[in-house]
């Protein structure tokens, strides 16, 4: 669902010198620094209690590694109170690993999971503790997966389903939620079909203490049973449809705690809109991108004390007015605005200024976490739909709430923010297009470093999605600059190396971005990006096609450079592409595999890559094999490499000996409506082996059985 930018083009060569700094990106990695630094620390001397601090820093992965240290580590670091709270989304967890962790889950609070399969596997931690359980990816999930986590969990207090649609999930399912956990404070589901009154008519009877419900993108939403929910504070139906406006203004508007209501997305009526802003309790009204609301039904309501959040009002100052008001929202208008990229001093204390700033009682910090998580929510969906007419939103409103929500204590609301941000400036993703005006408004509101800082957390989830955006957004060569300058690139070179696939897919997609600039080669080589990135086509060899991609690409794009295509053949790139080449079945790692072992081919004057790519075992075969590919630009990058590897004399026998004169005959002849690329390609290779006496007769008397030896003749001149 999430905009992903792949940048396909290429540059010409060059070299860079430009230093950049470099730093450990996550805890792990200061430890290590500060280990060689202070090579005479005794580390098992430090007391237990300082070395369970250092544990609770860091995520559950390293603190295993760490573990493994020495047996009273292993100890300490199996402690209950380090394992209050886990994230296995990067993981496929088997029950077997599950029931080896449940020795240290007995005081699970929080966990987070991806795909039906982890919510099976989940109920074998026996975390009877759990008090919130948040899901991504469950398009799979059904009544009696649902149904058994709620049962075996019976003291959740917040229960989140999305933003993936929940299709198998009926309202069965939440009558059982409601039966099974009545301690529950927060439900948030997406993507149902039908939420019926005896569901919400069940979580009204049995959970007392149900404050917030969140209903996104359903089909249906009974609003009658809705009118009965007394207890609830916040409610959201953002995105949901066929539900009775007339009505449920009606009856919403006399629930008594309600403070805020989120309503983006839908088709609710300016009747039940200004209806629904004269309720006693309500302090918030959220709706967004909703197509039937005006600026000209609003003028009479008391903006004094309502907020209404929509396309034609102030957000940041509405915000701002019910902060000053109550203390019950993110002072987004107190954001500070960083108008010079190149201005770094402050980097690191940009997010905890914000946070500082925004310290309240219980109950504001409620209306503060939900309105932040109902915002960046309905910014993603807006992000996501590509909503046309929204430049002039996003450049004054958008950007500089996204770039605030970055700074939230919620990790789920700095993710997507993130995400939304990697979104909103794409304007195409198969031409890796962006909005030049959008990228640089997010780098002018000082975006970059509060990416960057976020890309050095501990948290995985976030990582991925800052390195998203940052890839996304050094599409734009300003912006690339100003990643690059502020250290960026050291930071996606670290990145690369996670063990968490989907850290390391993102930040290869930001070294391909910015290894397209000429500038920027030579940093990524001083970072240690090349080797980060072979090492990537090592570690996952299968099985994970977009890292695999982007790390091809990023490497095709490092390989036009003369210096740093010999770094790439020295880290062991060239048996890394090939094996690609030969195996690898993704036509996307195909085209950049073939397209790197062209550029790496294309120095043969300056140093041995020509011929170490012809002499690696099977090189030759895959690329001739890849000539018959269905994927034109498979096809294209293949014949650019035979194009290249036959000026060296050895791969010219060679080629032919594979039967790559016949494959690029047929290619040839049979590329007459391809693009012009792939016509001087083949046209190319064909000459290039026509230049050793046995292939040129060969050649000729093929090209003149299909009739194209002309054709071929005139486009060699041209």
């Amino acid at each position: 669902m999430n905009r992903r930018v792949r940048r396909k083009t290429l540059q010409a060569k060059g070299n860079v010198t430009e230093a950049v700094t470099k730093g450990p990106v996550n805890e792990v990695e200061a430890v290590v620094c500060l280990a060689k630094e202070e090579r005479e620390v005794d580390w098992s001397s430090l007391p237990d209690d300082t070395v369970v601090a250092l544990f609770s820093l860091l995520n559950y992965r390293d603190r295993a590694s760490l573990a493994s240290v020495c047996r009273t580590w292993r100890f300490l670091g199996s402690l209950s109170c380090l394992w209050t709270s886990l994230d296995i989304r990067a993981h496929n967890l088997d029950s077997t690993t599950a029931s080896s962790l449940a020795k240290r889950c007995s005081k699970l609070r929080s966990i987070r999971f991806r795909g039906a399969s982890a919510g099976n596997v989940v109920i074998n931690l026996e975390a009877k503790e759990l008090r919130e359980m948040n899901a991504d990816g469950c398009r799979d999930l059904t009544d009696a997966s649902l149904s058994m986590l709620a049962a075996r969990h019976q003291r959740l207090e917040s229960l989140q389903l999305g933003p993936d649609f929940c299709e198998k999930i009926t309202s069965d399912a939440i009558r059982v939620v409601a039966l099974c956990c009545p301690r529950l404070k927060r439900l948030r589901l997406s993507g149902l079909r039908d939420v019926d009154g005896v569901a919400i008519g069940a979580l009204v009877e049995h959970c007392r203490d149900l404050s917030e419900l969140g209903f996104f993108d359903c089909m249906n939403v009974d609003e009658t049973a809705l009118g009965n929910a007394a207890s609830l504070r916040f409610l959201s139906v953002a995105g949901s449809r066929n539900i009775k406006w007339t009505a449920a203004s009606q009856l919403w508007v006399s629930l008594p705690n309600l403070v805020a209501l989120d309503v983006s997305r839908t088709d609710v009526t300016p009747d039940a809109a200004f209806r629904l802003l004269f309720s006693e309790s309500l302090k918030v009204l959220c709706a967004l991108n909703c197509g039937s609301l005006d600026a000209g039904v609003f003028l009479a309501y008391n903006s004094k004390t309502k907020v209404l959040l929509a396309r034609f009002t102030d957000i940041v100052k509405g915000i701002a007015t019910l902060s000053q008001d109550s203390h019950s929202a993110p002072n987004l208008s107190g954001m500070k605005r960083i108008n010079h990229y190149n201005n770094t001093s402050n980097n690191n204390s940009k997010i905890s200024n914000v946070r500082n700033s925004r310290i309240g009682d219980n109950k504001s910090s409620e209306v503060k976490e939900w309105l932040e998580w109902v915002l960046s929510h309905a910014l993603l969906r807006i992000a996501e739909s590509s909503t046309p007419g929204l430049d002039s939103f996003w450049l004054k409103q958008g950007t500089p709430i996204l770039l605030n929500l970055l700074g939230s204590l919620q990790e789920d609301v700095q993710e997507r923010a993130a995400t939304a941000l990697a979104t909103f400036v794409v304007i195409d993703d198969e031409t890796a297009t962006v909005d030049p005006a959008r990228a640089e408004a997010v780098m002018h509101g000082g975006g970059i470093g509060f990416l960057l800082d976020l890309a050095k957390s501990r948290r995985e989830g976030v990582q991925s999605e800052a390195a998203k955006a940052i890839a996304n957004l050094s599409v734009n060569a300003d912006v690339a600059k100003a990643v690059a300058m502020e250290g960026g690139i050291s930071i996606l070179a670290a990145l690369a190396r996670s063990p968490n696939r989907w850290v390391a897919e993102e930040a290869a997609g930001g070294l391909w971005n910015l290894s397209v600039g000429e500038e920027h080669k030579g940093a990524i080589a001083e970072a240690g990006g090349i080797r980060a990135l072979v090492d990537l086509v090592f570690k996952w060899p299968s099985g994970g096609e977009g890292v695999l991609e982007r790390a091809a690409g990023a490497l095709a794009n490092l390989a036009a450079d003369d210096k740093c295509s010999m770094e790439v053949a020295m880290a062991g790139g060239v048996h890394a592409l090939v094996m690609l080449a030969r195996f690898n079945k993704h036509e996307g790692v195909q085209e950049q595999a073939a397209r790197a072992l062209a550029n790496l081919a294309a120095h043969g004057d300056s140093n041995g890559n020509n011929a170490a790519v012809g002499q690696e075992v099977g090189a030759l075969e895959a690329l001739v094999h890849l000539t018959g590919s269905h994927h034109e630009g498979v096809r294209q990058e293949a014949a650019g490499a035979l194009w290249n590897l036959s000026f060296d004399d050895r791969n010219r026998e060679a080629i032919a000996e594979a039967g790559g004169v016949e494959a690029l005959v047929t290619l040839a002849q049979n590329c007459g409506n391809a693009s012009q690329g792939l016509q001087e390609r083949a046209a190319g290779a064909l000459w290039g082996l026509s230049v050793s006496e046995a292939n040129r007769m060969c050649t000729r008397l093929q090209l003149e059985h299909c009739g194209i030896w002309h054709s071929m003749l005139v486009m060699l001149g041209e």
